[in-house]
């Protein structure tokens, strides 16, 4: 028969990820994504950012028949399948489980003065001490912004998903989310550890239109028959965990427990951390939300707190195109070589990487991306390179900082071996200036979601079980004599920050 195997998908604005792990062993059977350049991202306005669901499961398809040709046996063994997605999106579904309108997705803005007015009118104290964050820009305000501008539409909706639900709903036929999903909405109630009623009624949402809460861990419905047929899977079997793509990427690296965190540098760069009682930011820069392991009924309360970086990733890929001609292959470490001969500091020159948005950790002002102190005499393109990874680690820090505020431990930072962590100079920064222990591991949000789908059916007993086969590639240790250079660096970073927001 051989082992049992556990399909991991994870659904982003992007591309559709799958992987196949083998649950005897804990380790990677195949992989596979699609499309392999992106999904285009539909933006009928300025703001505005929506996806058709089916191009998702259309993807989904694809990636599954790539599986199939790499790994046809493992997929026959099929036991259960996990879910991790793009966050705070919003499907709508009718009656007859038809989808309404497009998906308006994570980075669409256009519900941002409904969340702002809800903030206002509910008051700020009630809306942070009850939802832990503003309604901003989440899904609720998204739902508001329908409600308010295409009133027919939202009369013909009868359950709203999030993309991974809706994912889950094609797979099984079944309507259900968890209350991780219900969090990232903003229509969870911290205190009352259930559904924000209040919220719903300021905004005049019937409670019938929330499909059925589901734990994040445990049998959410089984595959159908047509869909088994028509995805080359064995029918009837479970989805058994669905998580947005930060609590699962959290998950995918073991971090379940105050004191470690998870990162990740791409195109922005995330700092997930763990509290174990509700707490926020008066300013809501940075986003407490349900994590996967919460349980309070059993006295575990967890909850994840989400830092977001808009320009990561991006800055250092506009530098590529912008200061290196030639092939593309191999530019970054050519970059990276070159920085590592500017000393800690960059002799002078700092890069304030917000160039990406309006940044969450700076209350939603959009200062752009700043070069300061450079010296037309003395500072090189290899200077810009080193300046921008340390600005990157700084404005990380800036953000952590406020994490520290509302009681997180920062003790260990676990992070996946890929992107600006592929960095000497990234991760020995991130180190010196966190002052934690870094520790990277190979693995991706579709492989947590096949290890989350065997906690879930019940194959791995415990969370121990579940990390069986994880591969640590790496741990960061810090140079003692650096830190204090870096310390250094980061004061006079953060003093011109704090300048740049007196006078914006």
């Amino acid at each position: 028969m051989g082992n049992p195997s556990f399909l991991g998908l994870d659904i982003g604005s992007s591309s559709i990820k799958a992987s196949l792990l083998d649950g005897t062993t804990g380790s990677s059977i195949a992989s596979a994504s699609s499309p392999k350049t992106e999904m285009d991202i539909i933006a009928p306005r300025p703001g505005w950012a929506e996806q058709h669901p089916e191009t998702w499961w259309e993807h989904v398809r694809l990636a599954l028949r790539e599986l199939r040709e790499k790994a046809p046996d493992a997929l026959a063994r099929l036991t259960a399948i996990g879910i991790s997605y793009q966050m705070h999106g919003l499907v709508l579904l009718n009656r007859k489980g038809e989808v309404l309108r497009n998906a308006i997705i994570w980075c669409d803005s256009r519900a941002v003065p409904y969340g702002e007015r809800a903030f206002q009118e509910l008051g700020e104290t009630f809306c942070l001490t009850r939802f832990l964050n503003s309604p901003g820009n989440f899904t609720a305000s998204k739902l508001a912004w329908v409600k308010d501008q295409e009133p027919k539409t939202f009369n013909a909706t009868h359950t709203i998903l999030l993309p991974g639900d809706y994912i889950a709903y094609r797979l099984t036929g079944e309507v259900a989310t968890t209350p991780s999903g219900l969090s990232e909405m903003i229509l969870w109630d911290y205190e009352k550890d259930g559904i924000a009623q209040a919220l719903m009624e300021y905004f005049g949402f019937p409670t019938s239109i929330l499909p059925p809460v589901l734990p994040t861990f445990s049998i959410q419905g089984t595959v159908t028959q047509e869909v088994a047929k028509e995805l080359g899977i064995p029918s009837g079997i479970p989805v058994s965990y669905r998580a947005g793509d930060q609590p699962n990427n959290a998950f995918s690296l073991g971090v379940l427990e105050p004191g470690e965190l998870a990162a990740t540098a791409g195109t922005s760069g995330v700092v997930y951390g763990i509290l174990d009682k509700p707490a926020y930011d008066p300013q809501s820069r940075v986003n407490p939300f349900v994590h996967v392991n919460h349980n309070r009924e059993k006295g575990s309360p967890r909850l994840g707190v989400l830092l977001c970086l808009n320009g990561t990733g991006i800055l250092y890929r506009w530098l590529k195109q912008n200061t290196l001609e030639g092939p593309d292959s191999g530019e970054y470490e050519r970059m990276n070589s070159l920085a590592s001969k500017v000393p800690i500091g960059a002799e002078g020159l700092l890069v304030f990487p917000y160039g990406n948005g309006a940044e969450r950790t700076l209350g939603n002002r959009n200062l752009g991306a700043i070069v300061q102190n450079l010296n037309f005499n003395l500072h090189k393109r290899e200077h810009l390179y080193r300046a921008s990874q340390e600005g990157i680690v700084f404005a990380l820090q800036f953000g952590i900082e406020i994490m520290r505020s509302m009681g997180i431990q920062i003790k260990t930072v676990k992070a996946g071996y890929t992107n600006m962590f592929l960095s000497p100079i990234f991760r020995s920064a991130f180190t010196a200036v966190t002052g934690a222990r870094l520790l990277l591991y190979e693995t991706d949000g579709a492989e947590g979601a096949a290890r989350g789908a065997a906690v879930g059916c019940g194959y791995y007993r415990s969370f121990g079980e579940a990390f069986r086969g994880l591969k640590l590639k790496a741990e960061e240790i810090t140079d003692p004599t650096a830190v204090s250079r870096y310390k250094e660096a980061y004061a006079a970073w953060r003093g011109k920050l704090e300048q740049a927001l007196r006078t914006a």
